[in-house]
């Protein structure tokens, strides 16, 4: 791993050395983090304390209704936690006949949230400190107020253009008639008085008591399916990993129904590809990298759902090395294309990791999906509700159409990072929809194939495949970069530096080594790792 401080891309940052880490997208959140590993905590108890504060500090990302997926080390094992929602019981294509696609905001595209149940879950498993003081610094922000960041007032403001007049949203995110500004004290009584709940309860009221009566009463009052019974019969899944070797490392994802298996198949696509030659900024790298992750998104949108309901192309067929082989046969290294799904079996998001002295590390996502979600709000509770079903096809036999019952499609994914060995070498997640499978592809090669360290690899310019052959690329990637790779046939968007653009997501990645570990956050958003 090298470790730079020369200005190699834009950020100038240093990464964080320490023994015990937190890395996340908001400092308040970080910082809450650290306490409880000074109060004698672990790891998840600090990522935990993290995501249970980013709904207050970063309700543009994440809130109370969000949905969860984490992967945990715990000293002597890996483990994979799912805990997203699903449908309501009377939801089915019949319900949406008519429309083309899901709706994308208000109460027909909520299912049921399961960060709540990632919380106490992970909690219950692996944390140290009592459930409720995990929300200590959450409470305390939400009732005595915080300071709106830059980066986040800016988002506020975007979302509140689009959600002001969704059930519930202006009431808790627009005090005066208005998105906070930048530096603004930010007050949120309601959401303290939820999460007192929800501490208290261990969850129990989110799900069967006070809180689920007021979700499921706003869902009445608008004509929503969502039901008591819905809430009650919520469950997480301890799903285990899937994985794809690529040199001396493993990386690990979720099983579907989320994207996750697309980093898995683009990595293993690559390993027939000798990107080895290449530096990593290299043009022909970066076109070897765009191409793979299209061959695997043309599968992933073609095959991947709910892992029940994927009963004909299975997990095992996607990543077939044979398969993986035969994909990577149709790169042209000098020409870009727009590829169709194989046939494998023949015949908008907040992200924490933390890391403690004693060898846990923990990788986990929490998010609404587009910015506030739904931009359903609870009243009097500022639970705001994401909107996950937006998720689910309407396509009649695809195996993510849209039932009773079933996951939708998911974006938000965790990241880790095995040692052929059975070591842990790194947890890591890159936040912003679409981005977060291609992200895990270049954080991956940045680190392990180039050695850069994890700052330098969160500051290191992306790119992300968008559809066809539309790729859209940072500005620092450079002038002859762009060029080269529009030579190659793709159609490049580029983002300049008086756009604030969020589509090339967030990163957070903690490193393990010999003397502790190494942090990187990225300056994308408000990123922040701190340590002792």
């Amino acid at each position: 791993m090298k470790y730079t401080a020369d200005g190699l891309y834009a950020s100038r940052r240093s990464p964080v050395m320490a023994r015990n880490i937190v890395s996340t997208s908001q400092p308040l959140a970080a910082q809450a983090g650290l306490r409880m590993l000074a109060a004698g905590g672990n790891a998840a108890d600090a990522a935990l304390a993290a995501a249970i504060t980013l709904p207050v500090v970063e309700p543009t990302g994440n809130g109370l209704g969000s949905d969860a997926f984490a992967i945990i080390w715990d000293g002597k094992e890996l483990h994979g936690l799912n805990a997203s929602g699903r449908a309501p019981a009377a939801w089915s294509p019949e319900r949406f006949a008519g429309q083309d696609k899901m709706p994308q905001r208000g109460w027909e595209s909520v299912t049921v949230p399961g960060a709540v149940s990632a919380w106490r879950a992970i909690s219950d498993k692996f944390g140290k400190l009592p459930f409720e003081k995990l929300f200590e610094p959450a409470i305390e922000y939400a009732s005595k107020g915080f300071a709106v960041s830059p980066i986040i007032a800016h988002l506020w403001e975007n979302g509140a253009k689009i959600l002001h007049d969704k059930p519930g949203f202006a009431e808790a995110f627009m005090p005066g008639g208005r998105a906070p500004k930048a530096g603004e004290l930010f007050v949120n009584p309601a959401m303290a008085e939820s999460l007192r709940d929800i501490a208290q309860t261990g969850g129990d009221s989110f799900y069967k008591g006070r809180l689920a009566e007021k979700i499921v009463a706003h869902a009445r009052e608008h004509g929503a399916a969502l039901s008591a019974e819905d809430l009650a019969n919520h469950t997480v899944d301890w799903c285990g990993t899937i994985s794809q070797s690529y040199g001396d490392v493993v990386l690990h994802e979720i099983p579907p129904n989320g994207q996750g298996i697309s980093a898995l198949m683009a990595l293993g696509i690559l390993r027939h590809c000798q990107l080895e030659q290449f530096g990593p900024d290299d043009p022909e790298a970066l076109h070897l990298e765009i191409e793979a992750m299209k061959l695997a998104f043309a599968d992933l949108h073609t095959y991947v759902a709910d892992l029940d309901h994927m009963r004909d192309v299975t997990v095992d067929h996607l990543l077939s090395d044979d398969y993986l082989k035969s994909r990577a046969a149709l790169i042209d290294p000098a020409r870009a294309q727009d590829f169709k799904a194989g046939a494998p079996k023949h015949g908008g998001t907040v992200y924490v990791t933390a890391a403690d002295e004693d060898g846990m590390m923990v990788s986990f996502i929490q998010s609404n999906y587009l910015g506030f979600g739904s931009g359903v709000v609870v009243p009097g509770t500022s639970i705001s509700l994401q909107n996950r079903g937006f998720g689910f096809s309407l396509t009649p036999g695809h195996p993510n159409e849209v039932a009773g019952g079933k996951r939708p499609f998911q974006t938000i994914i965790p990241a880790f990072l095995m040692g052929s060995d059975g070591n842990p070498v790194m947890s890591f997640g890159v936040m912003g929809g679409p981005m977060q499978a291609q992200g895990h592809v270049q954080m991956t090669l940045r680190t392990q194939l180039w050695g850069q360290d994890p700052q330098t690899a969160a500051d290191a310019p992306r790119w992300q495949a968008i559809s066809g052959l539309e790729v859209a690329v940072e500005h620092v990637l450079g002038e002859e970069t762009i060029a080269a790779l529009r030579a190659k046939g793709h159609h490049i968007l580029v983002e300049t530096p008086d756009q604030t653009n969020f589509g090339f997501g967030g990163a957070q990645l903690i490193a393990k080594t010999d003397a502790g570990y190494v942090a990187g956050s990225d300056p994308r958003k408000d990123g922040c790792a701190v340590g002792f």
